[in-house]
């Protein structure tokens, strides 16, 4: 695997180098349908959160977890296919713009982003506001999930590729300082019109698509956690050796040895649920598990951020310290569904959790 790069081209430099290596097509095989080697997508985001910003990753998750497995499971028309390739090729670079401004972010059956359809041998016609983009400032097309008819049944919902230099499209930064290198953005869709053949699969399958993909990324997202908790809590009890109280390092304190234990603890257990669900979630896309294991990582980078920053005490208040990085990390906990969100699909799957924890 090559060693990634940390300079300005940021995550279209990674892909860059990870195409020409022959890292993604060995991640998503020789005939990429959407399916990817869960082991080799952890080790790629664990290189990724050791060596660049948190925004950096964050822009590289999505992109490797879902925006391009998504466009290669719909990819049906020589457009799409050509953006596919060269988006394999670390040519192109793609957004995910699912959140919508006119809904909450779990929300996606009251989008208000809309595609006219009606027009069946000519062109289609996308409007909305897309909010909290990853990649919209640096990316060459957004993958864009739209209604095409009124109500909030799930088969009202399509994929569009649509190029961010379209007539109509206007792209605007985030109003934030953090997830440096994520290119996070607003995307503005005025009357932008496009030949039918920029649809990614049939009109309809925009809901169902998205739930196969936002599995994978959820799980995508839990193996971030875990290197990122991993690096944190060394970090963390490294510093600590240094530190000196009555001449004996915080380190060996016994409150202080107890709060990293259970730190390494939270960790562990997030790992070993990571390692079980893995191939349920990447090969046979179970929701289930997914949910459950992004409920775990969520409340896992919480509690070990908590108290790691804690113990840095005021040295995690310097630049492009633990708190900021905590900040960062609340991601964990709301983007690709809230814990809240998670936690009430696992409730309503409470039986069939339940009955997988049996020997």
């Amino acid at each position: 695997m090559p060693e990634l790069p940390t300079g300005p081209g940021g995550v279209r430099e990674v892909l860059a180098t990870l195409a020409a290596s022959g890292t993604l097509r060995e991640l998503y095989g020789k005939e990429p349908t959407g399916h990817l080697d869960p082991l080799l997508l952890r080790r790629l985001l664990a290189d990724a959160d050791a060596s660049g910003p948190q925004g950096a990753v964050l822009a590289l998750l999505v992109q490797l977890a879902t925006a391009i497995p998504l466009l290669a499971d719909a990819a049906a028309t020589p457009v799409t296919r050509e953006v596919l390739r060269a988006a394999l090729e670390g040519e192109a670079l793609l957004a995910l713009a699912a959140t919508d401004a006119a809904a909450a972010g779990s929300d996606l059956a009251a989008l208000g982003t809309t595609v006219d359809l009606s027009d069946q041998d000519g062109d289609l016609v996308v409007s909305g506001v897309k909010r909290w983009v990853t990649c919209a400032l640096t990316a060459d097309h957004a993958l864009v999930l739209a209604r095409h008819r009124p109500g909030r049944h799930f088969t009202s919902f399509t994929w569009v590729l649509v190029p961010l230099d379209a007539p109509g499209v206007t792209v605007r930064p985030a109003d934030t300082d953090l997830f440096q290198g994520s290119g996070v953005g607003d995307v503005h869709l005025c009357d932008v019109t496009l030949p039918r053949t920029h649809l990614l699969g049939r009109p309809g399958r925009g809901l169902a698509l998205f739930a196969r993909h936002l599995a994978v990324e959820r799980m995508a997202s839990a193996a971030w956690a875990i290197e990122l908790c991993r690096r944190v809590v060394g970090d963390t009890a490294h510093h600590l050796g240094g530190r000196l109280l009555d001449g004996v390092p915080l380190r060996n304190s016994p409150s202080v040895r107890q709060r990293l234990a259970a730190c390494a603890v939270q960790v562990s257990a997030l790992h070993a649920l990571w390692m079980q669900s893995r191939e349920r979630i990447a090969t046979d896309r179970d929701a289930t598990a997914a949910a459950v294991l992004k409920a775990l990582s969520g409340t896992t980078v919480e509690r070990v951020l908590t108290e790691c920053g804690q113990l840095w005490g005021a040295d995690g208040f310097g630049r492009d310290g633990i708190q900021q990085l905590r900040a960062e990390a609340a991601v964990f906990g709301i983007g690709g569904g809230a814990t809240e969100v998670v936690l009430d699909t696992t409730a309503e799957r409470l039986d069939h959790v339940l009955a997988g924890l049996t020997p």
